[in-house]
């Protein structure tokens, strides 16, 4: 018995020192990408400083895209985790570091004036190679439409970007995410002008839409926060985080898929 157990320790040694062999001939059909959501950032600062930030602290992105020049720099690995996201939640999903890739846009953010925020419009070019990176990380991941989500939407008590210019529109006119149809949000609008839903239907319909948001029929700062982020998306004209007619009739047309 002795001479056995030396005998295997002997080939699992050897196992060891030539190296582990793995059959790499075969493809499991159940399986698909780690890659849930793209998650939209903005730096709030310039590219030498977002590029010290995203490289050399805890803080990190797959992904960042310069104002001026529009270069896509690659930082980490789509296949590893980066550190983006942080408290996250959307449809139901939490800490989506593991499950997302994030993309930082070169961009100041907003300067608060004296009257009020003002914010750094997006450069064409930067959005247009955003779009072209967004549609081969589709394809690749095979994510379905409304896959791609700003840091406001899932986290939106602590974050804002990637703002009220960031145009989502664009995205939905290059197919990537869902666009309420204004003719079906001018009549649902006009039927809550007459009468406008409670607190709690404004809660419920931010839930099915895939925000985390408190369902206690009373309008808390944390729910106008919830507001304030769809509006910012669906109709950054005002992002007041008041439940009026044309937040409700976004909310109805969106929820009807």
């Amino acid at each position: 018995m002795r001479f056995l157990s030396l005998a295997l320790s002997v080939l699992l040694l050897a196992g060891c020192a030539g190296g582990l062999q793995i059959d790499d001939s075969l493809r499991s059909q159940g399986q698909s990408s780690r890659v849930q959501y793209i998650v939209l950032h903005y730096t709030s600062t310039d590219l030498a400083r977002s590029l010290a930030l995203l490289t050399r602290g805890e803080v990190s992105a797959h992904y960042l895209i310069d104002d001026g020049s529009a270069k896509v720099y690659r930082l980490v690995d789509e296949d590893r985790r980066a550190w983006h996201a942080g408290d996250s939640q959307w449809q139901g999903r939490t800490w989506l570091n593991a499950s997302t890739i994030g993309i930082e846009l070169v961009n100041q953010g907003y300067f608060q004036g004296p009257a009020g925020r003002y914010w750094q419009p997006y450069s064409e070019a930067q959005i247009d190679t955003l779009i072209v990176l967004l549609k081969d990380l589709v394809k690749r991941h095979d994510l379905p439409i409304d896959s791609i989500i700003g840091h406001s939407d899932v986290a939106p008590q602590r974050k804002v970007d990637p703002g009220p210019l960031f145009p989502w529109k664009r995205l939905a006119d290059a197919g990537l995410i869902r666009w309420p149809d204004a003719a079906a949000v001018a009549r649902e609008q006009a039927r809550f002008a007459t009468t406008l839903p409670d607190v709690d239907w404004f809660q419920a319909q931010l839930q099915q839409l895939g925000y985390q948001v408190p369902r206690n029929g009373v309008l808390d700062q944390e729910t106008r926060n919830v507001l304030i982020a769809m509006q910012m998306k669906y109709r950054p004209a005002r992002y007041d985080g008041e439940p009026d007619a044309e937040s409700a009739a976004i909310l109805q047309v969106l929820n009807q898929r």
